[in-house]
């Protein structure tokens, strides 16, 4: 197989479609230590959107990251909002006076930093995140799950379930709890990409039994 059948993983667009501008393979793009992405996710940037770290995510403060799997697709307008948005609710008010610093922060930083914060936020492989959806500070997706548009993801989401709504509910899981283990035993997306191109039609729409089969073969 030429290298040049698949699309290259280091560019920054798919290097097999030169019209594909608006697909964006993130990891090539993202700067810092506070996003991770796998090999092949992308996401949508429309004309004049400015770039995913700026325009997808909100609160990028840390220390908590955002980590996302391989395979995954992110529609136009999905956001993630990160921890560092968060207003403390462990008391009367929910003013953020540290964020003022001076006497404020003095009075007040010990307290904050005492308060249960969310951890990462967590997408896994093959995840489908729908238009406009908006994924909330400590959340964690699981491989195979599909975020319908504009939905708003409060709650975990497990592998392979497909949720909708604000906020957002499941609606169905795409396989049995069977066959989600096999799927996700099968790790598909850690295979070499020699394999993947070689039965990215039973990965599309093959049964698990048949990716089993491609899996041994």
């Amino acid at each position: 197989m030429s290298i040049d059948a698949v699309p290259d993983p280091d560019r920054l667009h798919p290097s097999t479609r030169e019209d594909l501008t608006d697909v964006v393979f993130l990891r090539n793009e993202v700067t810092g230590d506070l996003i991770d992405a796998g090999d092949y996710t992308y996401y949508t940037r429309e004309p004049g959107q400015r770039p995913f770290q700026e325009h997808n995510v909100a609160y990028l403060y840390g220390p908590q990251r955002l980590r996302i799997g391989s395979f995954t697709t992110i529609g136009p307008g999905a956001r993630f909002l990160m921890p560092g948005g968060n207003h403390p609710m462990a008391g009367p008010s929910t003013y953020p006076f540290t964020m003022f610093g001076g006497a404020w922060a003095d009075r007040t930083l010990d307290a904050f930093l005492g308060l249960e914060q969310p951890g990462d936020t967590v997408v896994g492989h093959d995840v489908w995140i729908g238009r406009d959806s908006t994924v909330l500070p400590g959340v964690t997706i699981g491989s195979g799950a599909v975020i319908g548009a504009r939905a708003v993801v409060a709650k975990d989401v497990g592998p392979y379930e497909v949720v909708v709504g604000n906020p957002a509910r499941p609606v169905r899981t795409r396989f049995t709890p069977d066959e989600v283990e096999r799927l996700l035993a099968l790790a598909w997306w850690e295979w070499p990409v020699e394999r993947i191109t070689e039965h990215a039609a039973t990965i599309m729409t093959g049964t698990v039994a048949d990716l089993e089969a491609a899996a041994a073969g």
